[in-house]
């Protein structure tokens, strides 16, 4: 019988990218001391979340991560945004992702953002709460800024419908969700949502705080807009497939979503904001105290990605700075200490590219091969080779003892 041993998962998110004009890649640029002298010591290589040549999404490729197939587990962002916020689902829950938006008299949109409402969301979310449509129970919750979350929750629903939100300033006409499919569930269901943002601009409209804002000189968060549909099942958990207990340390509601659709235990760091701001101290101090509980801690680190959608090099070069300090805190303890990014997020496009991962692997027993750097280029060279991310995930499980024979 194998010996079991905890494992720490540090995700970089957006950490990759392509060689600047430099010839080097930030990774290459950044100074990391701690990253470049554990790469030395433990096993490296690249990793493409999904496979190569695939634009991993930020749900999807962490699903894979953890271990969970995408096209088998993957039922759209909307229930995982939801689960991130605390929010309880039941089977069958269609979930959608929301925007406060700003629409003028014609109905064209403004603002998608609403100009990043601050506290306003919360008490703006509960003059939307209480709506029944043909029957569906309408819920709302407000997350951070302009964002929330939208639940249908009744019987004959389908997430087979597209957005409301146009994603740019676009005519009131596109403003309406359509089903994606001919059939009574999903025609129901764009039904209902439409009215749902149709109500939703006449009671916003309206508000108190809207008119004070306008009195400002600000924006009025006067409509929601829908994206990202998703039906909730639920599915088998990491410590029901494995045996192992889990942890999430992150400050951004979809990585605590993800966790949660898992069945992993959320813990809330004071400090930990998913910005460039967030607390990397608290963020390894409460990871150090959760290995005394759980066997696997996931610690996702936002930054770098925020970095490169805005095109700038500095901040992504401070994050890699703050990963490493990270590092430097688990360093010293008695785990499987696993690095790596979820997806590349290029400064020179500002999204998401299919480029691969640098991964590292430390700990007892891991092979060393003769990589000095951690970065997208070195770790091209080492033992691990090229993995996606539930090799990765397998890898780890085998490592921390929980692994199953295949065959005899």
């Amino acid at each position: 019988m194998s010996l079991e041993k905890k494992a720490i998962l540090v995700v970089a998110d957006g950490v990759g990218d392509r060689a600047l004009e430099s010839g080097k890649t930030p990774l290459q640029l950044a100074k990391k001391p701690t990253l470049d002298k554990l790469a030395k010591e433990g096993s490296t290589g690249l990793m493409s979340t999904l496979g190569r040549g695939i634009i991993p999404g930020s749900d999807t490729s962490h699903l894979a991560l953890l271990g969970y197939e995408p096209h088998l587990y993957y039922k759209g962002r909307g229930p995982l945004e939801a689960l991130g916020v605390g929010m309880e689902l039941k089977e069958g829950d269609v979930a959608f992702r929301c925007n406060f938006a700003t629409v003028d008299r014609s109905g064209r949109v403004i603002d998608r953002r609403a100009g990043r409402l601050w506290e306003e969301g919360k008490e703006l979310a509960k003059s939307l709460q209480g709506m029944r449509i043909e029957g569906i129970e309408v819920l709302f919750f407000s997350s951070t800024e302009h964002r929330g979350v939208l639940i249908l929750r009744g019987d004959g629903l389908s997430p087979a419908i597209s957005d409301t939100d146009p994603h740019s300033s676009l005519p009131a006409s596109v403003l309406e969700s359509v089903p994606q499919r001919e059939e009574k569930k999903a025609v129901k269901t764009a039904r209902i949502v439409n009215q749902v943002v149709e109500r939703s601009r006449g009671i916003l409209s309206s508000h108190p705080l809207n008119r004070k804002r306008e009195k400002e000189g600000k924006l009025p968060a006067n409509i929601i807009l829908t994206r990202g549909a998703g039906i909730y099942e639920k599915i088998p958990s990491l410590k029901e497939r494995y045996g192992f207990t889990s942890c999430c340390i992150a400050g951004a509601a979809l990585y605590k979503g993800v966790a949660r659709y898992v069945g992993m235990n959320i813990l809330e760091v004071p400090g930990a904001t998913g910005r460039l701001d967030t607390d990397i101290e608290a963020k390894g101090e409460a990871c150090q105290r959760a290995l005394k509980k759980f066997d696997f801690v996931f610690v996702h680190i936002k930054g770098a990605d925020n970095a490169s959608h805005d095109g700038n090099l500095k901040n992504k070069l401070l994050m890699i700075e703050k990963i490493d300090g990270l590092v430097g805190i688990l360093k010293d303890e008695d785990v499987y200490l696993i690095v790596t990014a979820d997806h590349s997020t290029p400064l020179s496009l500002g999204r998401h590219s299919s480029d691969p991962v640098p991964v590292m692997i430390c700990g007892e027993g891991i092979r060393q091969d003769d990589v000095s750097s951690f970065d997208e280029v070195s770790a091209s060279r080492g033992c691990l080779g090229h993995l996606t991310g539930i090799e990765l995930h397998r890898i780890m499980v085998d490592l921390m003892g929980f692994a199953h024979l295949v065959g005899s």
